[in-house]
C-alpha cells in the first residue's frame, strides 16, 4: 500500500550538501531567487514542449507565468509556477536524492572559497537548495499536469536531517514554494529588493515573472509582468548593451564572473537559425568534472520552444566549454538526440557554430591578448583535443594553440606557433620541441642543451595532452614538428659535419665500452651532438612514445609498446671520461649503468629498481 503522508531522511551526502549550502554560501545567498527562478522557467519549458504532443496539458491555462509574492507579516516568500509539475516519485528523486550521480562530484568540487563554490550552485542539479541559505522551513507543494487533482503533493523540511511528504488534493498543476524565510533574512520582503533581483539575474527568462505592485512594504493590487519576458537572442543585436548579454550569461550559465567573450549571429537561407555563443572566464565544472562526454552548456530551441539542454550534437568535444543558446526554425519540434545525430540540417548548424567560436577566439587572440592569454590557461588544453578531433580545422586550431619556450622567462609566458616560424633561424627547417611532466623538466631536459647553446628557439610542452597532440599535427606551415629526443640529431651541417665525424672518432673506444657494459640494456650507444652540459641522454625512434608517457600510462594500468632506447653521451663530460679511464670491472659497470639510469630519470622515465640505484650511486660515491 502506498503512503499517503510519511517522513523521510536525507540521505547523507544530501545532509552534507544541505549543510554546506546553507553554512558556506551565506556571502552570496541573492542566489536562491535566480536558481527557484530558473527552475520554474524549466518547468514551463517542459510543459511547453510536451503540450505540443499533448494540447490536453494546458488545460484551458495556457498563459505560463512564474508568480512571486511576500507575506511580511508571515515572513513569508512564495513562488509559484503553472509549469509540468511532480509526481510524488518525481518529487522523491529530483529533491530527496539531489542529482543522484552528481552529489558526489559536487562535493568533490567545493573547495571552501564561497566565490567559487557559489558557482556550482545549479551546475549540479542542486539550485533547489540554495532556499534554505535564507529559509529555515521550506514548503514544496505540487501537481504533475497529467495527474489528477487528488494527486497533488505537499514536501516540507527545515533542512536539516529529515522531511515530510504528504499525497493531498492540488486544484492547479505546477508547483508552489513557500519559503519562511530566517528572522535576519527579512530584507527578501521587500518588494523593490525582489524586483532588482530578477531585474539583474532573471530579466531574459522568457516567461513573465509577474509581481504585485507594494504599498507600505506589502503586496498591493493586480500580479503584472516585471522581466522582459522575451528571448534575448531574438532581440536585434542593435539594442543589446555589453550589460544585456553577461546578464544572460549569468543568468543561465549560473556563473558570477563575466564571460571572456560572445558572439551573436542570426542566419537566413536554406534554413533559418540564431546563435549565441559564449566563452567562460573560467572553466565549467562539468566539462573538468564530466569530460569529453558530458557537455551542458548549449541549449537548442526550435522556434523559440525548449526542446533539450547539452545539446552535444551541435558542438564537438573540444568545445565542450562553450555556453550558449541555438534556436533553429526550421528543425522538428519533436526532435531527439537520436533524430538529432544524422540530420543535415544540424550538421549544417554544427559547422556554423564552430566556424563562429573559431572567429571569436582568433579576435580575442588578436584585439585581446591579456584575455586570449586567460583563455589559454583554463581551456587550452581542451582546445588542443580539436587537432585530432577536427582534421578540417586543424590548421585554425593550431594557430590558437600556445606553448611555453625556451626564448620565455616562465610557463605564462607562451608563444604561437606563428610566432615560432617567423623567428626561425636561417637554414632552420623543423619546429623543435621537447615534451616532459613539468615546465621545470621540459626546461631542465638535457636533449635541448646544444639546441639552447646556439639560440635555437625550442617549445616546452609539459602538459599530458601535448604527446598525444602532436601525432596528430605533425606539421605547421610547412615546417615539420620534432621531438629533440627523438631520431638523429643531425641539425649541423656543412663544416660542423667533419668536426663530428672527428668527435665520433675519439669517442669510439669508451663507446663500445659502454655498448659491453651495458649490453641489452640499451638498442645503441652513440656520441651525442645534443648535449652540452649533461653526461648522457636517452634517444627513442622518430615514432616512439616519449618516456614520461610511458611512465605515466603504466602508472594507470596500460600496456606500453615494447622500445629500446638509445643511449646517447657526451664523450667530453667527466664522468665519461672517468668510466673510459676505471680499470677495476665492478666501477665501470656501475658506472655504465650510473649513466644509464641518470639519463632515464632526466627524460622522465621511471626506474625499474631505485634501491639498486641509490646502492650503486653509494659504491660509486665512496669508492671515488
Amino acid at each position: 500500500m502506498t503512503a499517503t503522508a510519511e517522513t523521510r531522511r536525507f540521505e547523507a551526502e544530501v545532509a552534507q550538501v544541505l549543510h554546506l549550502v546553507t553554512h558556506s554560501l551565506y556571502s552570496h545567498k541573492d542566489i536562491f531567487l535566480r536558481e527557484l527562478i530558473s527552475n520554474a522557467s524549466d518547468a514551463l519549458d517542459k510543459l511547453r514542449f510536451e503540450s505540443l504532443a499533448r494540447p490536453e496539458l494546458l488545460a484551458g491555462d495556457a498563459d505560463l507565468h512564474v508568480d512571486l509574492s511576500w507575506d511580511p507579516d508571515a515572513g513569508t516568500l512564495t513562488l509559484t509556477d503553472n509549469g509540468i509539475g511532480m509526481s510524488r516519485e518525481e518529487v522523491i528523486d529530483n529533491i530527496g536524492t539531489i542529482a543522484r550521480s552528481g552529489t558526489r562530484r559536487f562535493l568533490d568540487a567545493l573547495s571552501g572559497d564561497a566565490r567559487k563554490d557559489s558557482r556550482l550552485i545549479g551546475q549540479f542539479g542542486v539550485g533547489f537548495y540554495s532556499a534554505f541559505i535564507v529559509a529555515d522551513k521550506v514548503t514544496l507543494t505540487t501537481r504533475r499536469a497529467d495527474a489528477s487533482e487528488a494527486d497533488g503533493v505537499r514536501w516540507e523540511s527545515s533542512g536539516t536531517g529529515e522531511y515530510s511528504l504528504e499525497t493531498l488534493a492540488v486544484p492547479e498543476r505546477g508547483t508552489r514554494i513557500v519559503l519562511h524565510l530566517k528572522s535576519d533574512e527579512r530584507e527578501f520582503l521587500d518588494g523593490w529588493k525582489l524586483r532588482d533581483l530578477i531585474a539583474r539575474y532573471s530579466d531574459h527568462v522568457a516567461f513573465p515573472i509577474r509581481m504585485q505592485a507594494s504599498k507600505d512594504g506589502k503586496p498591493d493590487g493586480e500580479f503584472e509582468a516585471v522581466n522582459q519576458a522575451s528571448a534575448l537572442w531574438m532581440r536585434p543585436k542593435s539594442e543589446l548593451t555589453d550589460a544585456d548579454y553577461q546578464a544572460f550569461y549569468k543568468s543561465f550559465g549560473h556563473d558570477f564572473n563575466d564571460p571572456l567573450a560572445w558572439t551573436h549571429n542570426r542566419v537566413e537561407g536554406n534554413q533559418s537559425y540564431t546563435l549565441l555563443l559564449y566563452v567562460p572566464g573560467a572553466q565549467p565544472f562539468d566539462a573538468m568534472l564530466g569530460g569529453r562526454d558530458e557537455r551542458k552548456g548549449l541549449k537548442l530551441y526550435v522556434r523559440r520552444v525548449y526542446i533539450m539542454d547539452g545539446a552535444e550534437q551541435l558542438l564537438p568535444p573540444w568545445l565542450r566549454f562553450v555556453r550558449g543558446v541555438v534556436d533553429s526554425d526550421d528543425l522538428p519540434l519533436n526532435v531527439s538526440r537520436e533524430l538529432l545525430q544524422d540530420n543535415r540540417l544540424v550538421s549544417q548548424i554544427r559547422a556554423a557554430c564552430i566556424k563562429r567560436v573559431l572567429d571569436l577566439l582568433e579576435k580575442l587572440a588578436k584585439d585581446d591578448p591579456a584575455k586570449f592569454a586567460q583563455f589559454t590557461r583554463e581551456f587550452g588544453n581542451v582546445l588542443k583535443e580539436g587537432i585530432a578531433d577536427d582534421p578540417a580545422n586543424r590548421e585554425r586550431i593550431a594557430k590558437l594553440l600556445r606553448f611555453a619556450s625556451t626564448h620565455g622567462d616562465g610557463a605564462d609566458k607562451t608563444v604561437s606557433l606563428e610566432d615560432y616560424v617567423g623567428r626561425m633561424q636561417a637554414g632552420q627547417d623543423v619546429i623543435w620541441y621537447v615534451t616532459a611532466d613539468s615546465f621545470a623538466a621540459a626546461k631542465g631536459s638535457p636533449q635541448i642543451e646544444a639546441l639552447k647553446a646556439r639560440g635555437v628557439e625550442v617549445l616546452l610542452m609539459f602538459e599530458r595532452i601535448d604527446e598525444w597532440m602532436i601525432g596528430y599535427l605533425g606539421e605547421f606551415a610547412g615546417k615539420k614538428l620534432r621531438h629533440v629526443a627523438k631520431g638523429q640529431f643531425d641539425a649541423a651541417g656543412g663544416a660542423d659535419a667533419e668536426q663530428r665525424r672527428q668527435v665520433e672518432e675519439a669517442a669510439a673506444g669508451v663507446v663500445d665500452k659502454l655498448k659491453q657494459s651495458l649490453g641489452e640494456r640499451v638498442r645503441d650507444v652513440r656520441v651525442s651532438h645534443r648535449l652540452t652540459d649533461s653526461p648522457a641522454c636517452l634517444v627513442l625512434d622518430e615514432h616512439d612514445m616519449a618516456l614520461h608517457m610511458q611512465r605515466l600510462l603504466r602508472e594507470a594500468g596500460h600496456d606500453v609498446p615494447a622500445s629500446q632506447p638509445v643511449l646517447e653521451v657526451n664523450s667530453a663530460h667527466a664522468l665519461v671520461r672517468r668510466f673510459e679511464g676505471e680499470t677495476d670491472p665492478g666501477r665501470a659497470a656501475d658506472l655504465a649503468v650510473l649513466l644509464l639510469d641518470q639519463a632515464q630519470l632526466a627524460g622522465g622515465g621511471a626506474l625499474e629498481d631505485p634501491a639498486a640505484f641509490v646502492q650503486r650511486l653509494n659504491r660509486v660515491i665512496l669508492g671515488g
